[in-house]
């Protein structure tokens, strides 16, 4: 790297902030408003313990209003750098300044410096140059597209959520093993992904984050620790040269683009790896505390929304235009087509917590026209109790549906008084999402996701067993809603097994044939275990990497689960983004209720039936869906299909494969007008009449 003597400096300029490649120059700008000395540390190498060249910026020339800004002849792409600031510390009043560490830049593109990283030395006093992280210039004109663009959105999008090493970490993911837990090792397993018939992944944080950020011996996994919002997580890059993981990051969406797969990115932008008031002073902190944090009445404690220590101050202007400035960089220049906000619900707190009625940054991401193609996904609640499922703010976004989730756990478990609500959640949840904008695709339904059981566990365990995580059992939900069909873990009972079979069936059948957004969690499609643990945030191994060989895998689950995609995506009145009408006399509607008899639902709270009829207006395709989640078979009153064409058995779950689904054009006939619905199944029938 060519490092430039003072005369050859310029002033620079306060805009844009973060670091940007110029004709033969690199312009750093910085927002830091109670700073009083600040120095830009210009760095050899990722890992070089003393900086080559240092840079203290004079206030006189070096800085506008509250922004500090420097131009430097000769820098480029590539170039490690980091900042130091000093002003007074004074926690009282919410002032963390301590001139001797090194901060990253909040507009960093790339994070280097892993291999000499030490948590520690930036929660200490003294020092920490040597064992600090450092941001990377990059350029973002850098990387041949070859003519790739953000995908649309599909008539109905298909999430399967993943965790980028976990994918492909383990021996047998068949990707080359210096790519195992990569980008790269993602995008060689676009294949999969195309066959599976999904249309989006939704990756578990990808930002850089934390893992030192974990319990003693164990490590922050999951990612949920950020460190720099518009940085890949180097760690998941085989290429370790300091602005690799961009570009790595680029190839595996342009790879997964063109198999027809789009990208939504897991954002944590609602707390930071900073922890509370004795984490380590690593970016935010050492900048401007009181901007970035929400704070209470004693001012150096953090107000804690997330459970992580600290809040991030969102709808803060500077705050906001850091976190808008960032979805923009991942749309505009990685190419991602959507983001889902973890935690979202803290977006809507305003700088006291009390809830805001138009919270300025939901409805500055809502509305800003870079991101109007993206796909806007909340997770609308905190840990703080806000929950906004109902009612999230930014009339754009759509919302992780935890009342699904639940209301659909608690009917195959066989809970009572769950008709009405499993009613709700097929129709795609109205008497939920109530905002003008609403529609079926603003509700992603789920049985299972990345925050408890998977769906083998879900039908395997009765309790969480968390104890691998070194808290006592204590962390993660206890409320599960789950049923281990008989026996607590594994088991060799051939029966125990076949229903545990038949119940991973049902919850993915309904999950597919529920109107909304189906999400999908990985592995789930071939019985990945996670050996009961509901929370295995800390845990670098086979609890979250996917196990792909042959004698791991549920063959005939992933099969199933490949038909029901295809099946589901084949019928019409599920791609179209309405809500359905129910049918009554005096007119043709897109959906019919029934029970056992036909037209006649069971609302009892004792009941564990539900059947329902899907017609699309053309008349061209007909869905019966029949439930049975009691004890018991029961026999079922079919409607009449119509110009006596037949009904054609697709899904049974309770038969194991290849039965449990057909084939396109293998489904039988079905010649009664009454079918047995086996305990603790679906049966799904279909009927496509010529257009009339």
């Amino acid at each position: 790297m060519t490092h430039t003597g003072p005369a050859a400096r310029q002033p620079g300029s306060p805009a844009p902030l973060g670091a940007t490649v110029e004709p033969g120059s690199v312009n750093f700008a910085l927002y830091s408003k109670q700073a009083t000395g600040v120095e830009l540390l210009l760095f050899d190498a990722p890992t070089a313990p003393v900086p080559a060249a240092v840079h203290r910026l004079d206030p006189r020339i070096n800085r506008t209003g509250p922004y500090w800004h420097l131009r430097l002849p000769g820098l480029g792409h590539g170039q490690v750098y980091g900042w130091r600031v000093d002003g007074p510390r004074d926690p009282a009043a919410g002032l963390f300044y301590d001139g001797e560490k090194l901060l990253l830049d909040p507009y960093a593109r790339a994070v280097t410096g892993q291999d000499v990283y030490d948590r520690r030395a930036a929660a200490t006093p003294g020092s920490n140059v040597d064992r600090a992280l450092r941001s990377v210039v990059v350029d973002p004109d850098r990387f041949d597209w070859e003519g790739d663009r953000p995908l649309p959105r599909p008539a109905r999008e298909v999430v399967y959520e993943l965790h980028v090493r976990g994918f492909t970490a383990g021996a047998g993911s068949g990707v080359d093993e210096t790519l195992r837990g990569t980008y790269a090792g993602l995008a060689a397993r676009a294949g999969y992904l195309r066959d599976l018939g999904i249309t989006a992944v939704e990756l578990m944080p990808v930002h850089e984050f934390d893992p030192q950020d974990g319990p003693p011996g164990l490590s922050n996994v999951w990612g949920y620790s950020p460190l720099a919002w518009s940085a890949p997580h180097a760690a998941y890059s085989s290429d370790r040269s300091p602005a690799g993981p961009v570009d790595e990051f680029r190839g595996m969406v342009r790879t997964l683009h063109a198999a027809g797969i789009r990208v939504i990115l897991d954002v944590v932008y609602n707390h930071t790896a900073e922890g509370g008031p004795d984490g380590p002073v690593l970016s935010w902190r050492g900048l401007e505390n009181t901007a970035y944090y929400l704070l209470k009445s004693d001012r150096s404690q953090y107000a804690d929304y997330t459970g992580c220590g600290n809040t991030i101050n969102s709808n803060h202007p500077v705050v906001s235009r850091l976190i808008l400035d960032s979805l923009r960089w991942w749309v505009r220049h990685l190419h991602v087509d959507g983001f889902r906000f973890d935690l979202a619900s803290v977006h809507a707190r305003g700088e006291d917590g009390t809830p805001l009625e138009k919270p300025p940054v939901l409805w500055a991401i809502g509305t800003d026209p870079e991101l109007a193609g993206a796909a806007l996904i909340a997770e609308a609640w905190d840990a703080a109790g806000l929950y906004q499922v109902s009612d999230f703010p930014g009339g754009r976004f759509a919302v992780w549906n935890g009342r699904y989730r639940d209301d659909v756990r608690r009917f195959w478990r066989g809970d009572e008084g769950m008709i009405e609500n499993l009613m709700a959640r097929i129709v795609g949840s109205p008497d939920l999402l109530r905002g003008e904008e609403a529609s079926p695709s603003h509700s992603v339904n789920f049985a299972t996701c990345h925050d408890g059981f998977c769906l083998r566990d879900l039908v395997s365990y009765d309790r969480k067993h968390n104890e691998a995580n070194g808290e006592g059992n204590r962390d993660g939900t206890d409320e599960n809603h789950s049923w281990n069909c008989g026996i607590e873990g594994p088991t060799d009972d051939p029966v125990v097994a076949a229903l545990r079979a038949r119940q991973a069936r049902n919850f993915l059948t309904l999950t597919m044939l529920a109107h909304g957004t189906p999400m999908l969690l990985a592995g789930d499609e071939f019985g990945h275990t996670r050996a009961g643990n509901n929370n295995p945030w800390c845990q670098d191994n086979e609890l979250n990497h996917l196990d792909w060989s042959a004698a791991a895998q549920d063959a005939g689950l992933l099969r199933f689960t490949r038909l029901l995609v295809a099946f589901t995506g084949s019928l019409r009145i599920l791609q179209e983004d309405r809500y359905w009408a129910a049918t009554n006399p005096d007119r043709k509607g897109d959906i019919s209720w029934h029970g056992v008899q036909r037209g006649r639902p069971d609302w009892s709270p004792r009941s564990r039936t539900l059947a329902f009829t899907l017609e699309h207006p053309s008349g061209t395709e007909l869905v019966h869906v029949m439930t049975n989640a009691g004890p018991q078979g029961l026999d079922f009153e079919l409607p009449a299909p119509p110009d006596g064409e037949p009904w054609l058995q697709v899904i049974d779950t309770s038969r194991p494969s290849p039965a449990d689904i057909r084939e396109p054009g293998a489904a039988p006939p079905v010649t009664s007008t009454v079918v047995r619905v086996a305990p603790h199944s679906v049966l799904v029938l279909v009927c496509r009449p010529a257009a009339r």
